[in-house]
């Protein structure tokens, strides 16, 4: 089937449309990608959105909240007609829409997970099926909704030597172990670029740390980064996974900007690192995906850390930036063939479970 993933991260910095060719198991052939950045206006929206969804004991209707949905709708409908333009494609080619709407906050410790966005409004926007709300099912049988890219992975390095991990460095980080006999290990790793990012922003008003310039020119405070690490979230055995918001960068306060950048930097990297030392078996190789990649200072104190050597996964020939939307469009791909999407080994479910939500045109 032709299918268009969509996916719009914790950085809030815009949606990522991609088409691919998959039957939903091993067969899988990217077409076209593109990015979408949101106005400063957009992710300031969604910001104030997000930050008010965590005050809520559970998810409900709010005029902010409403209005955060209606602008991920229309810019997600916006992308799919730009990538259909780009890649010379008419919409009636097209299978299905794997569509993840926007997380606004994410409690699978209360029983509920957040994402904003209509997969019926987009059906009707684009006239084509679409697959959304994928992370709800599992959370309501048990799971921790997260990650769910991990099958995804899984297809992707089946012709690699296993154990092999994949490691994604969005604002969240997580990390998928394949191991040699196929099974599937998956947490959330910790804070990836999220924390980086809001300190950059706030000292310096830059967005992020392009080629990791700022820590490079700071030194890591130890002792700040010890306090960081004792958070209870790293005691937790896996499966696990957590909102963006679960960390702050207030340990930080009162550090110069480049000593704040280094170490949270080298919270991040400890963080990847704490991970691997839970996988079943070390992995032959860490092939690691998301913006993070791009982050030289961040691969090296990766590297440095826990004695491999991250591999951007552009070097394998996968698109870094296009992952996680081709993912969904795989899971979308999935969920109308009835496969599943969730396992034991990635979020803790309690059998592997179909997930997403169909919405015809």
């Amino acid at each position: 089937m032709l299918a268009i993933g969509l996916m719009s991260g914790t950085s809030l910095d815009g949606i990522d449309a991609a088409l691919i060719e998959t039957d939903g198991e091993g067969m899988v052939r990217p077409i076209a990608f593109r990015g979408e950045a949101y106005s400063d206006a957009a992710r300031a929206q969604l910001a104030a959105a997000t930050t008010l969804a965590l005050t809520f004991d559970r998810p409900r209707a709010s005029p902010d909240l409403v209005a955060a949905g209606e602008l991920i709708d229309r810019t997600h409908a916006f992308a799919v007609h730009k990538l259909l333009r780009e890649a010379g494609v008419e919409a009636a080619a097209v299978e299905v829409i794997g569509y993840h709407g926007q997380t606004v906050a994410h409690r699978p410790d209360r029983g509920w997970t957040w994402q904003v966005g209509d997969g019926a409004v987009l059906a009707r926007a684009t006239g084509i099926t679409v697959v959304s709300d994928f992370r709800s099912a599992d959370v309501a049988a048990g799971g921790q909704g997260a990650p769910l890219l991990p099958v995804y992975h899984a297809a992707l390095v089946a012709a690699l030597e296993r154990p092999v991990a994949v490691l994604n460095l969005g604002g969240v980080g997580n990390i998928t172990y394949v191991g040699a006999d196929g099974a599937l290990v998956a947490f959330d790793t910790g804070p990836a670029n999220g924390l980086i990012d809001s300190w950059v922003e706030a000292e310096t008003g830059a967005r992020f740390d392009a080629d990791g310039a700022l820590a490079a020119s700071g030194r890591v405070d130890e002792a700040v980064l010890t306090g960081m690490l004792d958070h209870p979230f790293f005691d937790l055995a896996p499966p696990k996974s957590l909102d963006r918001n679960d960390f702050t960068v207030q340990p930080a306060r009162g550090l110069a900007a480049a000593d704040g950048a280094a170490t949270l930097t080298a919270f991040t990297a400890a963080s990847v690192t704490e991970a691997i030392d839970r996988l079943p078996a070390r992995p032959k190789r860490l092939i690691v995906a998301g913006g993070g990649r791009h982050n030289p200072v961040l691969l090296r104190m990766i590297g440095d850390r826990c004695g491999l050597r991250p591999e951007p996964s552009d070097a394998l020939g996968w698109n870094g930036d296009a992952m996680e939307a081709e993912g969904f469009a795989y899971m979308a791909v999935r969920t109308l063939r009835g496969l599943p999407i969730s396992f034991p080994g990635t979020t803790g479910v309690a059998a592997p479970l179909a997930g997403g939500v169909i919405s015809r045109p």
